[in-house]
This record gives C-alpha cells, sequence and structure tokens, in this order.
C-alpha cells in the first residue's frame, strides 16, 4: 500500500492497475543494478547517490524506489539449431542449474526453444518441473507445441533475432509487477530472421527486460570462424545494451553465474524522470546513470525510443 500511495503522488495519471500509456508526458523509466568496487551489489543507495543524463543533459528524478525481492518474469530461450548439435546435453542441463538457482515459487517463466521456428516448449509457470517436462516434449516431439510467429517463412536454420524479438513483444509485452528478463543459450548466429539485432535491442529496451546471454560457440579445431566471432559479439552488445552480461559457458563458472543473475535481479534500482527532450518522434536518446560515490559500477539499458510506452512497476519506494 506505501509503494502505491507513494506512485499515486508522484504519477496521479497512473492508474491502480499501472496500465501502461504513452510517454505524451514524456516519463522514461529505468531499471538498473549497482555494484561496489569489489563487484557486491549494492542495496541500500538513495537517489542522492545518482545523476541522470539524457543525450548528456541532466535530469530531474521524480521517483526513486529499490526493487527488493520482486518476483521475476523470466523467457527461457534455447537455440535447438544445427550450430547447436554439440550442445543439447549442455543446455538441458544449464537450464536445469538456472533453475534450480534461480526460479522460486514467486516467479513465473517461459521456455522458447528455436531453430527456424520457435515454439512455445512450456508457457508460464513457476515449476521449473513443468519447464523441464516442456523441454524433454521438445526434444521428442514439436507437434501440438505452439508457434509464434508462424506466418513468417524462414529458409535457413536459425532464427536468432526473432526469438528475442518474438519473446518480447509477445510474451513479455504488459507483464507488470516484476523483474523481466531474457536468460539466452545460444552462440548468437542468425541466417533467416525477418528481424534484425537492432529490432531485438529496441523491443528489449522498450519493455524494460534485460538480457542475459550464456553463449555456447563451436571453435573448430581450436580457431573461431568469422560467423563465430560475429556470434560472439553480437550477445556480447545485446547484452549490453540492455543492461544485462554474456558469459562465455566453456569458460565461466555458470553455477556462480546464475547465482549473480538472480541476485542482481532481485536487488535492482529503479527510477523515473520526465524527460526535458520533448519529442515523441522515435529517435534514441542516450540514457547514462552517473554514481555520485568513487568505485561504483552501475548496469541499465544503454538508451530509449522517445514516443516508446513507459510504466512502473511495483516497487518500495525509497524517501
Amino acid at each position: 500500500m506505501r509503494s502505491l500511495l507513494a506512485l499515486l503522488i508522484v504519477l496521479p495519471c497512473v492508474s491502480q492497475d499501472a496500465v501502461p500509456f504513452r510517454v505524451d508526458v514524456h516519463l522514461v523509466n529505468v531499471s538498473f543494478a549497482v555494484r561496489d568496487s569489489s563487484g557486491a551489489l549494492l542495496r541500500d543507495l538513495t537517489k542522492d547517490d545518482f545523476e541522470v543524463l539524457d543525450d548528456g543533459v541532466l535530469q530531474t528524478v521524480s521517483y526513486f524506489a529499490r526493487s527488493a525481492d520482486l518476483p521475476l518474469t523470466l523467457g527461457l530461450i534455447a537455440d535447438m539449431s544445427g550450430s547447436q548439435d554439440k550442445f543439447v546435453k549442455r543446455h538441458q542441463h544449464d537450464l536445469k542449474q538456472f533453475l534450480k538457482e534461480v526460479l522460486s515459487e514467486r516467479d513465473r517463466a517461459f521456455l522458447i526453444c528455436f531453430g527456424n521456428h520457435l515454439r512455445l516448449a512450456s508457457d508460464f509457470t513457476s515449476s521449473a518441473q513443468g519447464v523441464m517436462e516442456g523441454l524433454d516434449r521438445y526434444d521428442h516431439s514439436t507437434h501440438g507445441l505452439l508457434e509464434l510467429a508462424p506466418d513468417s517463412t524462414r529458409d535457413l536454420g536459425t532464427a536468432f533475432y526473432d526469438a528475442l524479438y518474438y519473446s518480447t513483444t509477445v510474451k513479455m509485452y504488459g507483464a507488470e509487477g516484476a523483474r523481466k528478463a531474457l536468460i539466452v543459450f545460444s552462440d548468437g548466429e542468425d541466417n533467416s530472421s525477418e528481424h534484425h539485432m537492432l529490432d531485438a535491442i529496441e523491443s528489449a529496451q522498450r519493455e524494460n527486460v534485460v538480457v542475459f546471454a550464456v553463449r555456447y560457440t563451436e571453435a573448430r579445431k581450436g580457431h573461431l570462424s568469422a560467423r563465430n566471432k560475429y556470434g560472439i559479439r553480437v550477445m556480447a552488445r545485446i547484452a549490453r545494451e540492455t543492461g544485462g552480461s554474456d558469459f562465455d559457458a566453456g569458460k565461466a563458472d555458470l553455477n556462480q553465474a546464475f547465482r549473480e543473475i538472480g541476485e542482481e535481479l532481485r536487488s535492482s534500482y529503479e527510477l523515473a524522470y520526465h524527460s526535458t527532450h520533448t519529442a515523441s518522434d522515435g529517435t534514441f536518446h542516450k540514457l547514462v546513470i552517473r554514481g555520485k560515490r568513487p568505485g561504483l559500477t552501475i548496469r541499465t539499458k544503454t538508451g530509449y525510443f522517445a514516443g516508446e510506452e513507459s510504466k512502473l512497476d511495483n516497487a518500495e519506494v525509497v524517501p
């Protein structure tokens, strides 16, 4: 109740159901995580510890909150194309470990498996077992599984960008009162999507969806091909632009990485400001949150597109 009252005081035009609205009032909503110089998450900061710059112009923060222990809305995106054949068992193992480390009964997760078709292997559920049963069903047969964007004709085998784009625009759209993230298990390579990388990034930024990328790259005889290197850069950029991070499954301690993802998602902050840039013309605005204390590392999306929809998630309001 305290957070709702504070939200209504700050934003009287927002209904109790937090219905999305167009940014004709130029409200920009941002979630972010903060670590100190040792890498530890910081949970006790206030709005006075930050400055917000929109295209280099200092902004006045209207709303600030700690998203303390919010439930999570998660999309698990598993690449089942030919380039990942070698890693199918790793995907199964790592998906199971991620769910074990992160998913609680308060959270919801869905699973998309893709090659050149996007199949909903498991719809939203709080059951890790339910997600894994969905993966097992996909492994045996895709018959009867809902397909996202079924009218798209793809001649080749990997629709990586479409998997991210439709997971965000179809499954994440309108999800409120939770921290939203996609966890992508892939090599980042694409040869059949109707959308491109910037579409995937923009859709995630619009819906405040953080992307964490877990990369499985097959280096032939120890050497990376040009396509391998492209996929590596793609996954790193999508994660960076949306406020997430990327991990090399062949080198990283994924159990530790999954714990860190869960802690970060549950220990983030939210702020909102009325941008001094008033044109709703679809242009990209660079966003920077700068810490006033030394040694702070702040991870957030790199910007937003003017005129996109904005929502405030439920959070504990910090005085």
